[in-house]
């Protein structure tokens, strides 16, 4: 199975086209234009049912204390955590694209809604949880919704698209699923799968 994320160069950064935040020099972050790339994937397995499509983040601070304070860092070496970013479930089986901005087109405050999206169901993703204690953007957050490191993290962040074919029509996912209960739900029924990886970073000093 083949899959090409458009405007992304294996291990490259990503461009800002596709951020949630991008680098200010007054601000240290400004909202980006946060599109969903293009993404189209070929060479699906015989009996390919449906698809997921997500985009996760492995290499977020677990421990968020010194996230975006002045003054301080965040270490390269604290252990991290994924946060997922793009979760489409039950993409039809005869889908191989999904269109730039087809799922997301600026950042929205408080999110866009989950449930049946323009392409498939859409999850929610970890901003939902990020931005809870922000009262002008806390909300549930569905669909794609691109990097936003924070801009003193020591680390530059890793993202990987990934598409899986599935043997199943759908994965039984309602109400407000997350990334966790997606990988639970795929076990044992993923035909095929196939990734691309790019790279970002709002911290000056790695740029």
């Amino acid at each position: 199975m083949k899959l090409q994320v458009k405007g992304i160069t294996e291990g490259q950064p990503i461009p800002e086209t596709f951020a949630f935040g991008v680098y200010s020099e007054e601000d240290h972050m400004s909202f980006g234009p946060n599109r969903n790339p293009e993404v189209e994937w070929s060479d699906a397995p015989a009996g390919t049912r449906s698809f997921v499509v997500m985009m996760y983040d492995p290499d977020v601070p677990s421990v968020a204390d010194d996230v975006n304070q002045e003054g301080k860092t965040v270490d390269k070496d604290l252990p991290r955590v994924d946060f997922f970013h793009w979760l489409l479930v039950d993409v039809p089986a005869d889908t191989k694209r999904i269109p730039e901005g087809a799922d997301s087109d600026g950042v929205i405050p408080k999110g866009k809604k989950g449930g049946p999206g323009p392409i498939g169901i859409r999850g929610v993703n970890t901003y939902t949880h990020f931005l809870a204690g922000n009262p002008d953007m806390a909300g549930t957050y569905a669909g794609y919704d691109g990097p936003c490191p924070p801009w003193n993290d020591e680390l530059v962040h890793r993202y990987y698209f990934e598409v899986h074919a599935l043997d199943v029509d759908t994965l039984g996912l309602s109400g407000e699923f997350e990334g966790d209960a997606v990988r639970e739900a795929m076990q044992g029924h993923v035909l095929a799968s196939a990734r691309v990886s790019g790279t970002y970073t709002l911290n000056p000093t790695l740029r």
